[in-house]
């Protein structure tokens, strides 16, 4: 979800700022900077930024202001790693600022938005599905996957309706009215292209995907 910064107080802009500079700034630190120095999992990093560009570039417009797309997000957290997905997301969201198909003044919401906080929860639900279930190959793509990703979608989509209530930009009645009663459709297409990839990327290429271990989830008994 895509919001513009004319819809939003400059006081909520630079609390944007702040909280996503200290994101993306803990992203660096803790990013794998030996591993990226041999060659593969930097050449996943940037081919992971130009797939995002390339889907949040298809997006329409829900409200005044507002632009849905999917996120894509779970894949790039589940292949690369919290700190990682951060990056790839920011890098392929100032390439879009860039060129000229995101807002500059809306950026740092919307990097909270699409960027800090879906790659946050898929971590979050990553973490607690592990310690709570079996490593098995069908609970990896089903709960990890879609089900991880559909949820991501939907507090991405409701995060930004409550962001703008609580900057008087709308009201909850408007909402209710205007696109609210639609965010629980966003949950299955988001569900179904991240399982999709995620089925092919563990199935193909299991050694892309950091969260991802043949030993732990196929051959263990």
């Amino acid at each position: 979800m895509d919001v513009s910064g004319e819809l939003l107080s400059v006081g909520l802009l630079r609390t944007g700022w702040a909280v996503y500079v200290l994101a993306l700034l803990a992203a660096l630190r803790w990013l794998p900077w030996r591993r990226l120095a041999q060659g593969t999992p930097l050449h996943l990093l940037g081919g992971t930024a130009v797939a995002l560009m390339v889907l949040w570039s298809l997006r329409a417009e829900v409200h005044s202001g507002l632009e849905f797309h999917l996120l894509g997000m779970t894949t790039a957290t589940l292949m690369l790693g919290w700190s990682t997905a951060v990056v790839a997301g920011s890098l392929a969201l100032f390439g879009l600022a860039l060129a000229g198909l995101a807002d500059w003044t809306g950026l740092p919401v919307t990097a909270l938005l699409i960027v800090v906080i879906p790659a946050t929860l898929t971590q979050v639900l990553l973490v607690l599905i592990r310690s709570a279930l079996p490593k098995h190959f069908f609970v990896y793509v089903f709960l990890n996957a879609f089900v991880t990703a559909g949820v991501v979608a939907l507090t991405s989509g409701y995060v930004a309706a409550a962001i703008l209530i609580a900057d008087g930009v709308q009201s909850l009645d408007d909402l209710r009215q205007s696109f609210l009663p639609f965010f629980p459709l966003m949950f299955f297409p988001e569900a179904f292209v991240n399982g999709f990839v995620m089925s092919v990327m563990v199935g193909l290429r299991p050694e892309w995907v950091d969260s991802f271990s043949d030993d732990e989830y196929l051959r263990d008994p």
